[in-house]
């Protein structure tokens, strides 16, 4: 399954980018709800893509609630990397992706369900999105293991392995989050957007954060 580099102009004038996504991850739905008020203000399209959390901490010394979670964790990415593998369209499986990740993130996120019931939360998110229930199938299969690995690792690659999801890419330039909430909306998520551009593609530039005092806010 090929992705367009996220290097690549849409149009005249227009930039394309990349996000890559866990749909477990409260932390990248709010970057991909930022990334969509951007789009609204600046001439940007976005290329929706799969990484894993599951895959990130597989060998890692976890708590043993944080590693039932990345056990669930496997469901949804390989539902999705199958839908768009199933019904590529003709964007190579983009809005497929898309319209799955915001039917999961909605229901784990935003009605507060969480990861505890994802068989119920991807049956829903499957019909919701137009697609063939047996989709479901995948999240107990490692037969797209290796395509999902496959684009967790070229997220990866972009950025190094010592940061998580999301991981944004655009002209050439790549960095993880930004981790923000709540979600700008309007101007202010395109001033944001020119921003992390700026920051992220200055030679030398590695890093800017402080500690988080507040929880997503998804409103």
């Amino acid at each position: 399954m090929s992705t367009p580099t996220a290097s690549t102009l849409t149009g005249e004038g227009r930039t394309r980018a990349e996000m890559w996504f866990d749909p477990t991850c409260p932390w990248a739905w709010m970057t991909s709800r930022w990334l969509m008020e951007a789009q609204q203000v600046r001439d940007l399209d976005v290329t929706w893509s799969v990484m894993s959390l599951a895959v990130l901490n597989e060998g890692r010394d976890l708590p043993e609630d944080y590693a039932a979670m990345m056990d669930r964790a496997w469901a949804p990415v390989r539902v999705v990397i199958a839908a768009a593998k199933a019904h590529p369209g003709e964007d190579g499986g983009n809005t497929t992706r898309k319209a799955l990740y915001d039917a999961l993130g909605r229901r784990i996120h935003n009605e507060g369900r969480g990861t505890e019931d994802l068989a119920s939360i991807i049956t829903e998110a499957l019909e919701e999105a137009g697609l063939p229930a047996e989709l479901a199938q995948a999240a107990d299969s490692d037969e797209h293991d290796t395509d999902l690995r496959a684009s967790h690792e070229r997220a990866i690659s972009l950025v190094g392995d010592d940061v998580g999801t999301p991981v944004v890419s655009v002209n050439g330039v790549s960095f993880f989050g930004p981790v923000i909430t709540p979600a700008p909306k309007g101007e202010a998520a395109g001033r944001l957007w020119d921003g992390c551009v700026l920051v992220a593609g200055t030679p030398g530039f590695y890093e800017l954060k402080r500690t988080r005092n507040a929880s997503p806010d998804f409103s």
